[in-house]
């Protein structure tokens, strides 16, 4: 019988990092705690770590989501103009 893979949000890795980065409790009694697996808890700190410099860096952050939207916008607009297309021709081809 297999087991599914439990999933995390951000908010909630965030947070159980936050706790450990407070030192008042040990890994071992964090991960106890939310039952969670010592090597994820270390493995999401250590990515918590390398990206901290992001939460000062807003720059980086903001061009990556204006090239991300700026994107998709070429993208929906190329598609709406070939449903309008395919809508004239049908209409054409029905009338």
């Amino acid at each position: 019988m297999s087991r599914k893979r439990k999933t995390y949000t951000p908010e909630f890795k965030t947070k159980v990092v936050l706790e450990l980065l407070e030192g008042e409790k040990t890994l071992n009694e964090v991960v106890s705690r939310y039952e969670i697996l010592p090597a994820s808890l270390k493995s999401w700190k250590k990515q918590f770590l390398e990206n901290a410099s992001l939460a000062f860096d807003k720059s980086a952050v903001v061009k990556e989501y204006k090239e991300k939207i700026s994107k998709l916008e070429r993208e929906h607009n190329q598609l709406a103009k070939k449903v309008g297309t395919l809508t004239i021709e049908r209409d054409w081809r029905a009338g």
